[in-house]
């Protein structure tokens, strides 16, 4: 049987181009890459309670079994693409996520953790997420401070939280506000096993075993990108879950992605 798989992470509302509010935050998207492995898995998510009728039926609506916790707010961003291009702006701050609440995780060996901002999961907690667990990190925790306004990258982070991840994400941006080059001396001086920086239309490149490779993609050009990151980062902890190596894995999270995307498409 293959391994059964957590995401968590606090739920966001979206303000896309200045549309309507929508659901947001890496237990979305998350779920969304997690349909479509058809797989066995589950989802964590962190909200306010009055905002579970907006937020609920689409994450349901997903098939992937949820487990929500209550917040004092929901985290909220307004996001603004021009192509591959985007600002955002953080309207709102998510709560922190505390030692306890690892205990919604069960005994799930494999868990991908999408924080949004630097507070959202403590080094701490992220410590008892990864008790009995092999944890993928999403590079946003990293970087982004946690302060109201555009995003800012912001180059200081605890590094008691590297030692906690077998995994990590870093899109090209992330990479670049924590290190001082993009290269395999930077890479494997954070100590992760396993890095991959993403790099949009252009592929990623993984880190691991002592060694970069690079991963092409295919662009699929004219839809909205949000949320790529976190298929990739299900897919490739899926990937690796299957016994996949680092860099087969990577191959199998840019398939999802690229599925990810074209589903989206034919929607609109």
């Amino acid at each position: 049987m293959r391994a059964r798989l957590a995401v968590c992470g606090n739920v966001a509302l979206d303000v896309i181009n200045g549309g309507t509010p929508t659901v947001g935050g890496g237990p979305y998207h998350c779920g969304a890459g997690l349909r479509l492995l058809e797989r066995p898995s589950f989802v964590v998510a962190r909200l306010a309670p009055e905002d579970r009728p907006l937020l609920v039926p689409p994450l349901a609506a997903l098939g992937v079994p949820l487990r929500l916790l209550d917040a004092e707010q929901t985290a909220s961003f307004g996001l603004n693409y021009d192509g591959e291009t985007r600002s955002t702006e953080i309207l709102a701050i998510g709560d922190p996520w505390r030692p306890e609440d690892a205990a919604a995780l069960g005994r799930t060996e494999w868990v991908h953790v999408a924080p949004l901002m630097q507070t959202d999961v403590p080094p701490e907690t992220l410590g008892a997420l990864a008790r009995d667990r092999r944890i993928s990190y999403d590079g946003q925790g990293l970087v982004r401070a946690a302060e109201l306004g555009p995003v800012r990258m912001s180059s200081t982070y605890d590094p008691d939280v590297l030692r906690h991840i077998t995994f990590l994400k870093l899109a090209e941006e992330e990479a670049l506000a924590i290190l001082p080059q993009i290269d395999e001396g930077a890479v494997f001086a954070l100590g992760v096993p396993e890095v991959v920086v993403t790099y949009g239309s252009e592929g990623s490149v993984v880190y691991a075993g002592g060694a970069s490779t690079h991963v092409p993609c295919h662009p699929i050009l004219g839809v909205d990108l949000t949320g790529c990151g976190d298929a990739f980062g299900v897919g490739y902890l899926a990937a690796r879950s299957d016994g996949l190596a680092p860099v087969a894995a990577a191959r199998r999270a840019t398939a999802l992605v690229s599925l990810f995307l074209s589903m989206r498409k034919r929607r609109r």
